[in-house]
């Protein structure tokens, strides 16, 4: 994918990811984004070692292992902060 789909992507993943997580986020479009894209990166390479599947492209696989990985990076975000 390119720049503007990945960006494009992560603003979804983000979005929806934000929209599962209970605790409200701040940060707006760009924290999305970040959220979005850092998940992606981390839902593909979990997913890839695990399942042996990755994030490929704008379909459903690719999407549930992206928002996985940022509800993963909203979760250890908020471990870091308790410390």
């Amino acid at each position: 994918m390119n720049i503007i789909a990945w960006i494009l992507f992560g603003l979804i993943v983000g979005v929806i990811a934000n929209m599962v997580d209970p605790a409200p986020q701040r940060g707006g479009i760009a924290g999305a984004i970040v959220l979005g894209v850092v998940g992606a990166l981390l839902g593909g390479f979990l997913g890839s070692l695990l399942l042996g599947i990755g994030v490929t492209g704008f379909d459903l696989s690719s999407m549930i292992l992206a928002i996985l990985g940022a509800l993963l990076v909203l979760f250890i975000g908020r471990a870091w902060r308790r410390i």
